[in-house]
């Protein structure tokens, strides 16, 4: 097998093949060491790179396997971590110049648990200064392109990850996503990013321990791969009093099930928000997939009244907390969305907060009625195709213009708020060839269900299959 054949491979094959012998650490390394030095330089996904240490991991992983230890379910697998997680000994520059020269002390408990099941870490992608805005780039390392189109923007917070995904760099990658960060670069990348329920995955450490917006969870190339990667990811702490008590083992079982009678809510626009006739297009094109499946499809949709309010009230808090001392100190380093969305967080009152819980509340009980009659939630990921990469943020959508620099994110954030898991699986391409993925979102927690449903849906279309030109 070819270095690249070995690199296409599913997470969960290649994995299988290290435990089997059939494959060893070293040449899986090798293989992914020898794509990233190929074709890392079209795409600038992995932005820092420790290939003596990949090596040496990989290495040590082919001698506990030759003395028969046991050993984790990402035996061998190499992952480079986003560029805001904490890596210890690993810089972490979280896109900003203020920190490009950070090396932590500690690694986060992700990348503790990630490397407890046997991955190897190999470095970092790429990721916005602060992982503000879904559209990739920043002062230290630049802009991460669209493999299948060059001039085109790879979304983002996880726009490195998805990259390196789709071109077969990485096997597995992790991300985040606070207003769409897993899965509008899932959708632009045509690979799988999925948003976990809020303490699927614990997070440590963090100075916001009951955060229901912010979350961290994993990306792969197919559903099972990001099944595999999340049962070593999920699981309680101690240390997180919203993580939930269900062990990441449950993500291992198989993911086949019988949808015949299952009701669907299908919503090309959820209620009324503007979405790119090339986006609408591709999703209708595979509505049939879902009902060939058994489901009963209705077009219906939550009420998202306040969604936007609540979104905007929380995420300008969550940027004021984290980063409004910089204002002060290197404000002159920041840009300007930053600066914009911390000085809107420094603005906010308590009665404006209070406000905004009012209303996500509401909301999330209206849609906790919704999910009584339908089991899961068909929508867009993004309402644009990806766009130019030196075109910062959409400015409107359908003649209709965007006022911030997120509210193009907005079929997205909306299901942040409520709480809710939802995936983006790879669903067609538009005539000129960009990905398009399709969001299913399921009910509270349950996490496991709407896996089901993306392998139901991925087993159907093949969408992901096809490769990026920049990989080839």
């Amino acid at each position: 097998m070819s270095a690249p054949e070995l690199c296409f491979l599913p997470a969960t094959e290649l994995a299988r093949m290290i435990r089997a012998r059939e494959a060893s650490c070293v040449e899986v390394m090798e293989a992914h060491l020898a794509q990233i030095e190929r074709v890392n330089p079209r795409v600038n996904a992995i932005v820092t790179l420790l290939p003596e240490r990949a090596m040496d991991g990989a290495r040590a992983a082919d001698a506990a396997l030759a003395r028969g230890e046991s050993v984790g379910s990402l035996h061998g697998l190499p992952i480079a971590f986003k560029d805001v997680v904490l890596t210890k000994g690993i810089r972490t520059t979280r896109g900003s110049l203020v920190f490009k020269d950070l090396v932590p002390e500690e690694d986060e408990l992700i990348v503790q648990r990630v490397n407890r099941a046997g991955a190897i870490t190999i470095g970092k992608t790429n990721t916005p200064e602060f992982t503000a805005g879904s559209q990739t780039f920043n002062e230290v390392f630049g802009e991460t392109l669209n493999p299948y189109d060059l001039a085109k923007t790879c979304g983002g917070s996880s726009g490195g990850a998805a990259v390196a995904l789709a071109c077969g760099m990485l096997p597995i990658a992790d991300g985040s996503d606070l207003g769409g960060s897993l899965r509008n670069p899932g959708n632009f990348n045509n690979v799988v990013g999925f948003r976990v329920s809020p303490g699927r995955v614990p997070m440590w450490p963090t100075d916001a321990a009951w955060d229901p917006f912010f979350v961290q969870g994993p990306l792969g190339r197919t559903v099972r791969d990001v099944a595999l990667l999340l049962s070593a990811m999920a699981g309680p702490d101690a240390r997180s009093p919203i993580s939930i008590r269900e062990p990441g083992s449950r993500f291992a079982a198989s993911l086949e099930r019988d949808f015949k009678g299952v009701r669907v809510a299908w919503s090309p626009d959820l209620g009324g928000l503007p979405v790119d006739p090339r986006v609408t297009a591709v999703l209708e094109s595979r509505r049939h997939v879902f009902e060939d499946l058994g489901c009963v499809l209705e077009e219906a949709a939550p009420d998202f009244e306040g969604a936007d309010e609540a979104f905007k009230a929380w995420r300008a808090w969550h940027y004021a907390k984290t980063w409004g001392a910089l204002l002060q100190t290197h404000r002159e380093q920041l840009k300007d969305t930053v600066i914009w969305n911390v000085e809107a967080g420094l603005e906010l009152t308590g009665p404006q907060l209070g406000q905004a819980e009012v209303k996500r509340t509401r909301l999330y009980h209206r849609v906790r009625a919704f999910f009584e009659n339908y089991e899961y939630l068909i929508c867009p990921v993004n309402q644009v195709p990806p766009f130019d990469v030196k075109t910062r943020w959409v400015q409107e959508i359908n003649g209709v213009p965007m006022e911030t620099y997120i509210d193009w994110m907005r079929s997205c954030y909306y299901i942040t708020v409520t709480g809710h898991p939802a995936i983006s699986v790879p669903c067609g391409f538009t005539p000129d060839g960009l990905p398009v993925g399709v969001q299913i979102v399921g009910r509270h927690e349950q996490d496991f269900a709407v896996l089901q449903l993306a392998h139901a849906f991925e087993g159907a279309t093949q969408a992901g299959g096809r490769r990026p030109p920049a990989a080839v």
